[in-house]
């Protein structure tokens, strides 16, 4: 089959909700293979007109945080309120074999079980963060697919906050309590990261100790008075997944937290933003990569990070002899 025609193929698949079709298109746009990313363009490029109408929402938060058990109940009242659900679970990748770690269906049984909802596991393959390079991409094949909500998760590890709020709509941030100081170990670039800071697992004899965290988070807020462009206080509450409580207020929270940005303008801009962010990563990464498989860098590297460790040469001066190589001057 010519490759037009199998993309005009995946595309019919995918807009017409094939969940399989999806599932190899999503195969398709994450693959590193030279071949297969070439065709992976060429089918978000037919698929970009059907993009942006979904609500993008980042889940962040430390193991052992409970995002899985989170995501599936609040992805089960999301298909309840009406809405398509999808799913892009972060998960560590195998440092063997880079491939996804295929547990995020049995975390989320019900939730992989309903026809509404569709979740993918993709692999981090070492990129910053634990979120897969291609989420981004993923993101428009799911919203091609007329999933309205797509929820993106990640490990809770390094940058991968940065990473993930760099590329939704609204990011929130699952806390614990009861593991003494409530706000130990908070950056405060986190809080000017979080659109709404949930004290997870608040049920049974965490109650307290939650409602305790949920005060001193909102305390914080209030003196730190984090920098942000687009005027909205974040929030703190407490949910649980066990019972239910929190759920629909944070669903509420996020529609409002929708109108207010387009009241102002924000929401837009926020997109555009992360577009041309996302541009310049690529052209960043693409550069590296360049560099790296370079004739006359190539045989380089290596001596050059020996110096460099061993104290024999300066970082930028090593730099500059890699660049030059690269441009031709040495």
């Amino acid at each position: 089959m010519r490759t037009r025609d199998a993309i005009e193929e995946l595309k019919a698949g995918v807009l017409s909700g094939d969940r399989a079709v999806l599932g190899r298109a999503l195969t398709l746009v994450e693959s590193n293979s030279p071949d297969h990313r070439q065709r992976g363009q060429q089918l978000l490029a037919a698929l970009l007109p059907e993009t942006g109408g979904a609500q993008r929402i980042g889940i962040t938060g430390v193991p052992g945080v409970g995002k899985s058990t989170f995501i599936e109940t609040f992805g089960l009242r999301l298909i309840e309120r009406g809405h398509r659900v999808a799913v892009l679970a972060g998960d560590p990748s195998s440092s063997v074999s880079k491939g996804s770690i295929l547990g995020d269906k049995t975390r989320m049984e019900d939730l992989s079980r309903n026809d509404l909802a569709f979740i993918r596991p993709s692999p981090a393959g070492g990129s910053l963060g634990g979120v897969a390079r291609k989420t981004r991409e993923s993101i428009l094949v799911c919203e091609a697919a007329g999933f309205d909500i797509v929820l993106v998760e990640t490990v809770g590890v390094g940058q991968s906050e940065t990473t993930v709020a760099d590329m939704v709509d609204f990011f929130l941030l699952l806390k614990l309590a009861g593991a003494g100081d409530e706000l130990q170990g908070i950056k405060r670039g986190i809080l000017e990261l979080a659109d709404l800071i949930a004290i997870n697992k608040a049920d049974g004899d965490n109650l307290v100790p939650a409602e305790r965290a949920r005060i001193e988070f909102e305390r914080a807020l209030h003196i730190l008075r984090p920098a942000r462009d687009d005027q909205w206080m974040p929030r703190v509450v407490t949910s649980s997944a066990v019972t239910g409580d929190g759920i629909d207020e944070i669903y509420d929270l996020i529609v409002e937290h929708r109108e207010f940005l387009e009241s102002v303008g924000a929401f837009e801009t926020r997109r555009s933003t992360q577009q041309l962010h996302w541009m310049w990563a690529l052209v960043e990464e693409g550069l590296r990569a360049a560099v790296r498989e370079h004739p006359g860098v190539v045989g380089r590297i290596e001596d050059l990070e020996r110096a460099v460790v061993g104290g024999r040469i300066t970082a930028s001066a090593a730099a500059e002899e890699i660049l030059g190589a690269f441009r031709g001057d040495r």
